[in-house]
């Protein structure tokens, strides 16, 4: 029997959730921590969580009830083999072409005459220029390297491969030495394949997180913070996400931003790019859309802030977001609630009063990782 929400009238249309895995090469720590997200899911809907699937090698039934895959879909027909046929059948999202779901969509190409992948839209780079950091995206070593020498004449920049999550897979460059040294390293048949970003290189940088939910008649928006931390190897990467969440979409965040003009503006820019990249690309659909949105200055002193880039799938925040949405689902009056996630590199930290621990254990490329969320009080958040 599927848990009732006010009224008495079901979430969703499902009873059973299952967790999809599509995404080669993922780390036993993220196929756990996704896993729990899945469990969290069916019992945030009152269903139960039916089975782990592996895409390369499903067991034969193709509809799997309230789907939640590691990665964004590609394509309709993908889609529909595992029953998603609306945002209402997965906790992620769905796009129409490969290079939708990663951080070249948010940049134009060099030149005219640039090599670009099928399905490639340039009036969604001129629709969005003004929400986005200084930037370009390559497919060619030989773009990349035009790319990055137009925006070094500026300053150092940020060069991104599609393929890089969680802050991995990219790196600052600062002089034309130093990018013929960093070029010789990559492998030229990634950018060929999937494509690589040159962004303009901020300091003093802030970074909000800022997304809408939809889990059948759950609809709901957050901002919030994210965190950095160093792996065992000293490399800083994500370490976590704070968020406030609210009802209904981006425009219910206005009332609780209300004299902070900075993340005011982040959620438009947010807001924005998301709009804009549902009208430029038909066949895309998401129920979880989380957009990265930074602000800094370059070595100039100039400000900048824009969407860095956004997320049609489970992420790291995304356990913070089940806490946050438990939270509003259980209390049909609360309005707003804050909750947070961490990962932090050891295996026996002091947790706070409330975790909820989604991974402990030795991963054998991050070693020790401890992931866990929690929901806040007025006075943490």
């Amino acid at each position: 029997m599927i848990e009732a929400v006010a009224g008495g009238v079901p979430l969703t249309r499902h009873s059973r959730v299952s967790f999809l895995s599509c995404r080669p090469g993922a780390r036993e720590h993220e196929l756990v921590s996704q896993i729990c997200i899945a469990r969290e899911l069916a019992r945030l809907i009152g269903g139960r969580f039916d089975r782990y699937v592996d895409a390369e090698h499903p067991d034969g039934q193709a509809a799997l009830g309230y789907v939640v895959p590691n990665d964004t879909i590609v394509g309709a027909q993908a889609a529909l083999r595992w029953g998603i046929e609306s945002e209402g059948d997965l906790f992620g999202g769905v796009v129409p072409f490969p290079f939708v779901a990663t951080k070249v969509i948010s940049h134009p190409l060099v030149a005219d005459d640039a090599p670009y992948p099928p399905g490639w839209n340039a009036d969604f780079g001129a629709r969005i220029a003004d929400l986005v950091l200084p930037g370009y995206s390559a497919f060619s070593m030989r773009d990349l390297k035009v790319a990055a020498r137009a925006l070094l004449s500026r300053g150092p920049v940020r060069m991104k491969l599609a393929s890089g999550i969680g802050g991995l897979g990219q790196f600052v460059v600062q002089s034309e030495r130093e990018l013929e040294e960093r070029l010789a390293w990559l492998d030229p048949n990634e950018v060929v394949r999937r494509g690589a970003v040159v962004e303009t290189d901020l300091r003093q940088t802030r970074t909000w997180s800022i997304g809408q939910l939809r889990i059948g008649r759950l609809k709901a928006s957050y901002f919030g913070t994210q965190r950095t931390t160093r792996d065992r190897h000293g490399v800083e990467v994500y370490g976590g996400s704070t968020i406030t969440m609210v009802r209904g979409g981006f425009d219910a965040l206005e009332p609780h931003v209300a004299g902070d003009e900075s993340l005011r503006r982040a959620i438009g820019l947010a807001r924005g790019y998301h709009e804009a990249a549902f009208a430029s690309f038909a066949g895309l659909f998401a129920s979880r859309c989380n957009y990265d949105v930074v602000q800094g200055v370059d070595t100039a002193g100039h400000e900048h802030r824009g969407v860095l880039e956004q997320s049609w799938r489970v992420g790291g925040a995304s356990h913070a977001e089940l806490v946050a949405l438990h939270a509003l689902r259980d209390d049909p009056a609360r309005e707003k609630v804050s909750a947070e996630t961490m990962e932090v590199h050891c295996a026996d930290p002091e947790l706070p009063e409330g975790a909820f621990v989604h991974f402990r254990g030795v991963d054998d490329r991050v070693g020790p990782i401890t992931k866990y969320a929690r929901l806040l009080d007025d006075a943490d958040a």
